[in-house]
């Protein structure tokens, strides 16, 4: 059986990358300062990778798995070492967390996050993105210390079919209330 060979990447090269496209929305470093905008710092190399890729439509698609006209534009002229470099770059920056600000609704995010909601069939968000959010590399992203409104946002379009490229997500977020979205990604902030 071959064996795979490594890809290589280039963190330096992904940092004058990030520089140049990234900067403006995400921090030069990965943290964003609005919360419209994703903290990039941090997260796995190959989850970030996975979504440059996924802002593309592939071979035989009509659209992309992940709907973002910005992001198409920026992600479109990107090559796959391009991908790879500023995945590595961001995935070694440190990341400085946002915090949870909603203290009436910590108390209902933190259920969700720790135990789910069983009677709609919504699993602990823990299961899969672990006690303090810090996920599980090349399956699950970390989300603690995320920006809520970002969090909030990203369920909200996991819920419309908007974002379409992890059917699980899509399925929790159909269960999911408002109050509920709100909450957990609330929490979420938090997380360390």
């Amino acid at each position: 059986m071959a064996q795979s060979v490594p890809v290589k990447v280039d963190p330096a090269r992904g940092q004058q990358l990030a520089g140049q496209v990234c900067a403006a929305c995400h921090g030069a470093d990965g943290n964003a300062t609005s919360p419209a905008n994703p903290k990039l710092a941090g997260q796995h190399p190959d989850y970030l990778y996975k979504q440059l890729v996924n802002f593309v439509p592939q071979k035989g698609a009509k659209e992309a798995e992940r709907a973002n006209a910005i992001m198409a534009g920026m992600a479109a002229g990107l090559s796959d070492a391009d991908r790879r470099d500023l995945a590595a770059y961001f995935a070694n920056q440190p990341l400085k967390p946002s915090s949870a600000r909603n203290k009436d609704l910590v108390t209902l995010g933190q259920s969700i996050w720790r135990g789910g909601i069983a009677e709609k069939g919504v699993p602990a968000c823990s299961g899969c993105h672990g006690p303090a959010g810090a996920g599980i590399p090349a399956q699950y992203p970390r989300l603690g210390g995320q920006w809520a409104d970002y969090t909030e946002s990203q369920l909200t379009q996991f819920r419309a079919g908007t974002r379409r490229n992890n059917a699980q997500m899509m399925t929790i977020s159909a269960r999911l209330s408002d109050t509920e979205m709100k909450a957990v990604a609330d929490y979420i902030a938090g997380l360390r």
